[in-house]
C-alpha cells in the first residue's frame, strides 16, 4: 500500500482517465496484456495501472512496468492488497480509476462493493468458468453473487462460458461473447520471434525436433522412456526440454537419462548451443520462443495435479500438441483436440507411437489445424478493448 501511495502522490494525474486492470496470476496477465497494449496505442494520454496477487506474476508485471525506449506498457504495477474495506477504499481513492477491469473470473467481492460505492464501473474480459469450478457451489455463489451482478460489461470466451457467468449473476444484457484475448497474445509473440539471430537461430536444425515445455517429473516419467522408443525408429530426432521448474534437482534426472540412453546433451548457455540430441533449457523465460523450433510439441501438466500449461503457444507456431490425460479444466486443449491439432496420450507406449508418427512427416496436417485454431480466435483483444473504452466517461 505504501508503494501505491508513493506512486499516486508522484504520478497520478486526475485530469487523465486511468484504467485499472487486475490479473491475479500469469495466465490472466497474458489475457490482460494485449488489451493493455491496444489501450496504450490508442489512448497514449491515459494512465494504466496493473495489479496482481500471485507471487509468480511479479516478474511478468515488472516487465510491463519497466521502461523500454523511454516508455512502459503500464504506469504502475504491484500486488493487490487483501480484500478488506479499508485497503480497497484507500486504493480506489489513490488511483481514482475511470474503469476497473478483471481478467478471466477473479472478482474480489469487497473491492467490487467499494467500486460500486465510489461509482467506478467494473468489467470482466476473457470471462471463462469450467463446469467443475468451485464458484458454482452454493456457498461461493452466495458470497460472490452481488459482485457478479454489479458487472457493468462482460466479455465471455464462449457461449457456454456466457451461460455459466449468467448463472453466477452477470446480467445477460451486459454480457457478450468476445473470445479469448490470449489468442492475440500468443499470435503476436509467435509472429515477432526472430528466427535469424539469437537463441532460436543458434538452435535451428534440420533434425525433426520435439519441444517439451513446462514439464514436471510426472510428465517426464512417461516422456523420457517414450523418447527412447522414438529414437529407435527416428534416430535423428532431437529433444528440446524445458522443465517447469529448472532447479538442479529437477534437471539432474534428465541429464542422467541422456547419459544412460547414450544421447548427447547440452544446456543452454547464452546463444551458443550445439546441435545435441537433447537440449536442456535450464533457464526460465525462453520457452515461448523455443516452440518455433518444434516439428511437434509436448506440453507438461497433463500428468500432474497442478493442471495443463499453455497449449496455445506451440499451436501458434503450427506445431501439433500432445499432453497427458489431466486437462479437463483446459478449454484450449479440448478445442485443439476437436480440431485435430492436438492429442491426449495416456502413457509411454501411445506417446511414443504418436511422436514417431509426427516426427516422420505426420505433423504437417495436425500442425496446420492447430495454427488455424489460434488464427480463428484472433480479434478478441480489440473487442475487449472496445468494451473497456465504452465505459470511460468524459
Amino acid at each position: 500500500m505504501q508503494r501505491w501511495e508513493r506512486w499516486a502522490a508522484a504520478h497520478r494525474d486526475v485530469r487523465r482517465p486511468l484504467i485499472w486492470m487486475h490479473a491475479p496470476s500469469v495466465g490472466e496477465g497474458l489475457q490482460a496484456r494485449p488489451v493493455l497494449e491496444l489501450l496504450r496505442a490508442e489512448h497514449p494520454q491515459w494512465q494504466l495501472a496493473y495489479s496482481f496477487f500471485s507471487p509468480s506474476a511479479e516478474p511478468f508485471a515488472r516487465r510491463m512496468s519497466e521502461a523500454k525506449n523511454g516508455a512502459s506498457l503500464v504506469d504502475v504495477a504491484d500486488y493487490l492488497p487483501f480484500d478488506t474495506p479499508g485497503d480497497t477504499r484507500r486504493l480506489l481513492e489513490l488511483l481514482r480509476p475511470s474503469v476497473l477491469v478483471f481478467a478471466k473470473l477473479d472478482l474480489w467481492p469487497v473491492l467490487c462493493e467499494e467500486a460500486t460505492r465510489a461509482r467506478v464501473p467494473y468489467a470482466l474480459i476473457s470471462g471463462t468458468m469450467s463446469p467443475a469450478s468451485s464458484r458454482g457451489s452454493g456457498m461461493a455463489r452466495a458470497l460472490l453473487r452481488d459482485a457478479y451482478a454489479g458487472v457493468a460489461a462482460a466479455g465471455a470466451i464462449s457461449a457456454d462460458d456466457a451461460q455459466r457467468l449468467q448463472a453466477l449473476g452477470v446480467s445477460a444484457a451486459r454480457l457478450e461473447v468476445m473470445g479469448d484475448t490470449r489468442y492475440d497474445q500468443v499470435w503476436t509473440r509467435a509472429m515477432a520471434v526472430d528466427r535469424t539471430s539469437g537463441l532460436v537461430a543458434a538452435l535451428k536444425s534440420t533434425r525433426p525436433t520435439l519441444v517439451a515445455g513446462s514439464t514436471w517429473p510426472a510428465d517426464e516419467s512417461a516422456l523420457l522412456p517414450a523418447w527412447e522408443r522414438v529414437r529407435q525408429s527416428v534416430p535423428t530426432a532431437r529433444l528440446v526440454i524445458a522443465p517447469h521448474e529448472p532447479t538442479a534437482s529437477h534437471c539432474e534426472p534428465i541429464v542422467r537419462f541422456a547419459a544412460a540412453a547414450g544421447l548427447s546433451l547440452d544446456r543452454i548457455t547464452g546463444n551458443r548451443v550445439s546441435d545435441a540430441d537433447v537440449i536442456l533449457v535450464d533457464t526460465v523465460g525462453m520457452l515461448g520462443d523455443l516452440y518455433a523450433l518444434g516439428t511437434a510439441a509436448y506440453v507438461g501438466g497433463g500428468f500432474h495435479a497442478a493442471g495443463l500449461h499453455s497449449v496455445l503457444e506451440p499451436a501458434a507456431f503450427g506445431a501439433p500438441v500432445c499432453f497427458g490425460p489431466r486437462h479437463s479444466n483446459a478449454r484450449d486443449a479440448t478445442v485443439l483436440i476437436e480440431a485435430g491439432g492436438a492429442a491426449e496420450v495416456s502413457g509411454e507406449a501411445p506417446l511414443a507411437e504418436l511422436l514417431a508418427r509426427w516426427l516422420t512427416g505426420g505433423a504437417a496436417g495436425p500442425g496446420a489445424k492447430a495454427q488455424a485454431v489460434v488464427q480463428g480466435g484472433l480479434g478478441a483483444a480489440r473487442r475487449a478493448t472496445a468494451l473497456v473504452t465504452r465505459l470511460v466517461k468524459p
